[in-house]
């Protein structure tokens, strides 16, 4: 497939934008399939994840999970998607594309993304202090505490990095990425200032990977494809930073999309503010946050879900959720919310399965359809989601992932 390099955006966003020659995209009646799939594509040191996409015949437990993960977007089949733990290396991104998407899985329909973006991620970027309390600054990739002093955990620069792919042109000159905005500059920040010195607080980046608004041209319309993957609310102590710094994180495009809240932002390359008033958007990702369970900071998914220019009027569900729910048991029969709207298989940790990844288009966009893929055991597709097995343990113990991939389609008329 004959690919041209379209836009290399400068460097200080420091992203770059692939593009090839134009191809029908959509497919349901100028419908558009918008999708957000955190994959565990992540890999323990750098550079594996290209070394296993660019030989993808290999027969080990690295590219089956590859070619598992491509198996599930191909049986989705969204035109617009973003993948979470996606080690940041714009070579993987195109191998994935053309070795894996672009190649049919156990006879699912080869899907082609002519259009890609992929930006550095603060994941295991050195912050050169200690960020964690336990006195020691580390330096040295490869190990957790480097991971707990860095910017945003990662065990070398870039690992749980994201991509958006693409079926319709992403405008590259229109791309923000805020990468380095820092915490201390959003008003009312949750930032526990008795954990962090006032030099940390000085340098502390709000966003663990980043956060991005990729334009996305459908047709005549721009979306704004608002994406990003907040940290877990765990992993701490009882000052609870992680947990205050997802809260943050997501009320980001709570602020964002709100003429009036975002004078504050400013992107990587110093241009300040956020979306116009009327301007559509689609937020997706992986918000480590439900609505009823788990471990989240003050109703933290909320600041979204319960946002006036926010469409939440349909949520994403599944059967087999439902059914995961049930046969696991355990820290699930204490939950409150409603298991058919659960993401993330946790059911092997205490939490439980959870809601945590969403796609939210503004509230202008209708949503003729909804899912997420999540198929109860009976359906022979349910190898691709199965439950958690050491065999995979490798790969984060699942055949794909402990996330399921969700989608939605928005009339785009």
């Amino acid at each position: 497939m004959r690919k041209l390099l379209t836009a290399v955006l400068s460097t200080a966003v420091l992203g770059t934008a692939f593009a090839a020659a134009p191809a029908s995209a959509g497919g349901r009646d100028h419908d558009v399939r918008f999708a957000t799939y955190n994959l565990s594509l992540n890999r323990p040191a750098q550079g594996l994840l290209r070394e296993h996409l660019a030989n993808p015949d290999v027969d080990d437990v690295y590219r089956r999970q590859a070619r598992n993960v491509a198996e599930v977007i191909q049986r989705a089949a969204p035109d617009v998607v973003l993948l979470n733990e996606f080690d940041y290396d714009p070579e993987a991104v195109r191998l994935f594309a053309e070795n894996f998407l672009a190649v049919s899985q156990n006879g699912a329909k080869a899907q082609r993304y002519l259009y890609r973006y992929v930006a550095p991620s603060n994941t295991g970027i050195s912050s050169g202090f200690d960020l964690n309390n336990n006195g020691v600054i580390d330096t040295t990739p490869g190990d957790q505490a480097y991971g707990d002093d860095s910017f945003g955990f990662g065990l070398f620069p870039g690992q749980y990095g994201m991509v958006v792919y693409s079926k319709y042109p992403i405008d590259p000159r229109g791309v923000r990425t805020f990468q380095n905005f820092k915490w201390k500059d959003m008003p009312g920040n949750l930032i526990p200032a008795d954990f962090y010195s006032a030099e940390e607080q000085a340098v502390l980046r709000l966003s663990s990977k980043s956060h991005w608004d990729v334009p996305v041209k459908v047709g005549r319309k721009t979306v704004h494809f608002l994406v990003s993957h907040p940290t877990p609310p765990t992993f701490d102590g009882p000052e609870d930073r992680n947990g205050r710094r997802n809260h943050d994180e997501i009320r980001f495009w709570a602020d964002y999309v709100t003429p009036g809240k975002s004078s504050y932002v400013y992107d990587d390359r110093g241009r300040r503010g956020g979306l116009k008033k009327g301007q559509l958007f689609v937020i997706a990702g992986d918000q480590n946050a439900d609505p009823a369970d788990g471990d989240s900071y003050d109703d933290a998914i909320h600041q979204l879900t319960g946002h006036p220019l926010i469409n939440t009027r349909t949520t994403p569900a599944s059967a087999g959720a439902a059914e995961a729910a049930t046969l696991q048991g355990g820290a699930n029969l204490t939950h409150t919310g409603d298991p058919r709207f659960d993401t993330a298989d946790f059911s092997d940790t205490a939490p439980g399965n959870l809601r945590a990844d969403y796609v939210l288009p503004r509230v202008n966009i209708k949503v003729t359809g909804s899912g997420v893929f999540w198929p109860v055991r009976s359906d022979p597709l349910s190898r691709l989601t199965g439950v958690y097995d050491p065999a995979w343990a490798a790969v984060n113990g699942f055949p794909t992932s402990d996330h399921r991939l969700v989608w939605a389609d928005l009339a785009m008329r």
